[in-house]
C-alpha cells in the first residue's frame, strides 16, 4: 500500500496489543496494516450504512 497514510491514534486492549504483537512475530506484517485491515473489513461490513450511491435490489432480494 503505496498511498499517502493519515496517522491517527486508536486505544486497543492489552490482550489485543497482546495478540497483534504476537502475530506480528510469526509473519513480519506490520500490527497497523493488520489494524488497516480490520478498518476494511468493517468498512465493508457496513457500507450500507455509509453515504454514496444506492443499491438497486430486485424484488425478494435483501
Amino acid at each position: 500500500m503505496s498511498r499517502r497514510k493519515v496517522s491517527t491514534t486508536v486505544y486497543i486492549t492489552p490482550e489485543q496489543d497482546q495478540l497483534l504483537k504476537q502475530l506480528h512475530q510469526r509473519t513480519k506484517v506490520p500490527v497497523a496494516e493488520y489494524i488497516r485491515q480490520g478498518i476494511d473489513l468493517v468498512l465493508d461490513k457496513y457500507q450500507e450504512a455509509l453515504p454514496g450511491q444506492a443499491t438497486l435490489r430486485l424484488d425478494g432480494e435483501r
